[in-house]
């Protein structure tokens, strides 16, 4: 079991940093569709087409030039640290699961990673990076590391900025570093606060937190493949998550669905499965809040054929 440390002042600091040197702040826009006081965070217009680069920028500027990096994801952060490799000079070896999203594979091809196909699932994924980190690399966790944690924490001081006032940030739930970040950035602000949505069919935290401890389960297939599988055992998140943000909602597979064809036809935005988690939840009624709501759309990153299928399903 490995030991994570939260992120302190310095840690946050330094990502703001690092993060701010590399990539303008993304932008927030109203959603009529959704409310009147909807607002949407579009981390989809990100480099990579996801929120994870950042993360993978403060990590890996935090590193040292000679330090090989290795990671496992279901592809956006995967996207995110062979960008950050290239940015900085670095060397990277990705490890995804066979069953990867082929637009994420297809754009991990334009970097020069060395990418490891592994295993039916990321916790398959997660354990032979782990074992390929034992060899003389440095692992770079989605979500159960200090500087990713920072890195995405870096969207708060952004919303911060651009959306003056009390607010709820909604975000989408996986392993936890979006929403530790965001809960730790909303824990220094008065009137901020943090609601994060699982799927159904993936809900490690909602077991987790239920049970009082990380607790392995078998989770079920769902098109938010960003946000499925177990949590690393010992993981920081689940202290993060239980102590800094104020709630936890479940969205089902088909509202999951319903809502990246909602986006796509009623907001114009191209949204991926894991970033439907908040769309779907703030539709389902399950945000319930007198705040205005930002929605973090965390990224864009579906194959066309099955957004295609999604879209003919609608008609």
């Amino acid at each position: 079991m490995r030991t994570v440390a939260a992120p302190g002042a310095a840690d946050l600091a330094a990502a703001v940093a690092a993060v701010a040197a590399r990539l303008p702040p993304t932008p927030l826009v109203p959603a009529p569709a959704l409310g009147q006081r909807v607002w949407l965070k579009l981390e989809s217009l990100q480099p990579t087409g996801a929120f994870k680069v950042r993360g993978a920028l403060a990590a890996l500027s935090g590193l040292d030039e000679g330090e090989k990096v290795v990671t496992a994801s279901a592809g956006n952060h995967a996207l995110g640290i062979a960008w950050a490799a290239t940015a900085l000079g670095r060397r990277a070896t990705v490890v995804v699961p066979e069953t990867a999203s082929p637009a994420k594979l297809a754009a991990l091809d334009a970097f020069d990673v060395e990418v490891v196909r592994h295993g039916p699932g990321y916790d398959e994924a997660e354990a032979h990076a782990l074992t390929l980190a034992e060899r003389g690399a440095t692992y770079v966790s989605p979500y159960n590391d200090t500087r990713v944690i920072a890195g995405q924490a870096t969207i708060g001081r952004e919303i911060e900025l651009q959306a003056p006032g009390e607010v709820t940030v909604v975000c989408p739930l996986g392993g936890g570093g979006l929403a530790s970040g965001l809960g730790l950035w909303a824990s220094t602000r008065a009137g901020a606060r943090v609601i994060a949505c699982e799927a159904e069919a993936s809900r490690a935290f909602r077991i987790a937190l239920d049970a009082g401890e990380i607790t392995p389960f078998e989770p079920a297939p769902t098109i938010a493949d960003g946000l499925g599988g177990n949590l690393e055992p010992g993981s920081v998140t689940f202290e993060l998550v239980r102590d800094h943000v104020d709630d936890i909602v479940l969205a089902r597979e088909p509202e999951l669905e319903d809502a990246i064809r909602f986006m796509a036809t009623a907001a114009g935005v191209v949204i991926e499965g894991a970033a439907a988690a908040a769309v779907a939840a703030v539709r389902a009624g399950r945000v319930g809040d007198d705040r205005p709501l930002v929605i973090v759309v965390t990224g864009r990153n579906i194959a066309r054929p099955r957004l295609a299928e999604l879209l003919a399903a609608g008609l």
